[in-house]
């Protein structure tokens, strides 16, 4: 589908591609499609005259938006490998990261880079806590140069002698997911993958051409443009989504749950079909999204390893009243088979080809119970040591270690409910004996700052809980004892 993509491109270079929204809700125009297909051809022969080809690995740290899609079908075109680089990870977690992917360049914009001068409290700001990645191999900057920045990506070579695109199949994507700052995780999808997943989600939305569509993610972006339908990146401030949803009427709409409740406690109004996924969504705020004027509502499973796996509209949904949270029919092509403990097992075209390092493993372990109901897929719970606020996944492993310090003697991060679905993560820490609390809460100040988008909402001192013959943490008690502190806090 990006050979498709990077076709229907050059076919009407002058109609819009990517939208955005002004405060007042106003759209405008961020890219053409020409644009589009312009910026990945000058960033193809600016990587290729640095002697990057087949086979070799980009890292990606770019926001979402025409210039990262253009390194996206850049890449694809060589054949190379790209490693989407998370921002907010925090420095310990990226640099173990960037160690993995070996990338042969990293191509970064100006606030992920955000190493010198002013841009230091804007990186805080945003979350944004790196390491200087200059220090971590080469780097190149995309998009407008700030102090302090690598020097800027080359794109004056010419692109009239590009290569054609490279056929067949090979690796496409690198996305980290979890492991430990010593073992990270890394999901790797094929060409074939990638494409099988792209052309699920195709099926099942069915862009019209010409309609606009609302969402920012790549499953989003690549088969609406395909199919000639303009895509509107979401605002970030809730008020200004409402005014954008309300001006741009668009065909369908994929947000996450957090940003549906946002949007909704705006007084946001849908049309279409809208289309949420990346964290749980219950029947209310699906029958919420309908009674705000959407023609249908449809909560989307799906992991970073099989995108799209099942999906559910409102109505079927509200209607099951069984237990477990009914996520739908597996989509065609994906088929489910059980593992221990009853753990759903997926696999399929879409599936990961395997985890970096690691040999092909045609099934994909979701990390959750599950069981098969009528031909859907009903969850049961998860079986993943992983904590889920917002639309993210938070794996502890990642930033425990750092949490011990001189003072702590131990040191755990869990996941407290917070309402439809969501989680609050709390740092319940253990002083070693004699240690002063405030001396304790003082010196996890740094490590918790270096966190970034992993930074707990709450810090609690208390004594963890025990379990098992090696006394490892019961997490599932520390979550209790948290849940417990913090009502009480509110109390």
């Amino acid at each position: 589908m990006l050979d498709a993509l990077t076709h229907a491109l050059r076919a009407a270079p002058g109609r819009p591609a990517l939208l955005k929204a002004t405060r007042s809700g106003r759209t405008r125009v961020l890219a053409t499609r020409g644009d589009l297909a312009e910026l990945a051809d000058r960033y193809a022969a600016a990587l290729r005259a640095r002697g990057i080809g087949p086979g070799g690995t980009v890292g990606v740290a770019v926001r979402p938006g025409p210039r990262a899609l253009a390194v996206l079908l850049a890449a694809h075109r060589l054949g190379l490998r790209a490693a989407v680089l998370d921002p907010g990870a925090g420095p310990e977690v990226l640099r173990a990261r960037l160690a993995l992917a070996r990338p042969d360049v990293v191509l970064a914009d100006a606030a992920a880079q955000a190493v010198a001068g002013w841009a230091r409290p804007l990186a805080r700001r945003a979350r944004l806590a790196l390491p200087e990645l200059a220090d971590l191999g080469p780097v190149a900057t995309v998009g407008p140069r700030l102090p302090g920045c690598a020097p800027a990506l080359d794109t004056g070579a010419r692109t009239d002698g590009l290569p054609r695109p490279v056929d067949g199949d090979g690796d496409a994507v690198v996305v980290f997911t979890s492991g430990t700052t010593a073992l990270p995780r890394a999901v790797v999808h094929t060409r074939s993958s990638l494409a099988a997943g792209m052309a699920t989600v195709s099926e099942l939305v069915r862009p019209e051409p010409g309609r606009p569509v609302l969402g920012g993610t790549f499953f989003v972006l690549v088969p609406s443009l395909a199919s000639g339908a303009p895509v509107a990146l979401p605002a970030r401030s809730p008020r200004t989504l409402a005014r954008q949803l309300r001006r741009l009427t668009p065909q369908a709409t994929y947000l996450t749950p957090p940003q549906l409740r946002a949007a909704l406690d705006m007084g946001a109004r849908f049309s279409g079909r809208v289309w949420t996924g990346s964290a749980p969504a219950g029947a209310a705020l699906l029958g919420r999204v309908r009674a705000a004027g959407a023609d249908e509502a449809w909560g989307v499973y799906a992991l970073t390893e099989l995108f799209p796996a099942a999906a559910v509209e409102a109505a079927e949904k509200a209607a099951f009243t069984g237990d477990g949270d009914l996520v739908g029919a597996p989509l065609p092509g994906v088929m489910t088979g059980s593992g221990p403990d009853g753990e759903l097992l997926l696999s399929g075209p879409a599936a990961r080809d395997r985890y970096l390092g690691a040999a092909p493993d045609p099934w994909v372990a979701t990390g959750d119970r599950a069981r098969l109901e009528g031909g859907r897929i009903v969850l049961e719970g998860r079986l993943k040591d992983m904590v889920l606020r917002g639309a993210e996944n938070i794996y502890p492993g990642l930033y425990e270690p750092a949490l011990h310090i001189p003072g702590v003697a131990l040191a755990v991060l869990v996941g407290v409910p917070a309402g439809d679905g969501d989680e609050r993560l709390v740092a319940v820490v253990q002083p070693e004996p004699g240690a002063a609390p405030d001396r304790v809460r003082a010196a996890l100040s740094g490590p918790l700052d270096r966190m970034g988008g992993a930074r707990p909402d709450a810090l609690l001192l208390a004594d963890v809980p025990l379990s098992g013959r090696s006394s490892k943490p019961d997490r599932a008690a520390t979550a209790r004892l948290a849940a417990t502190r913090l009502a009480g806090a509110v109390r």
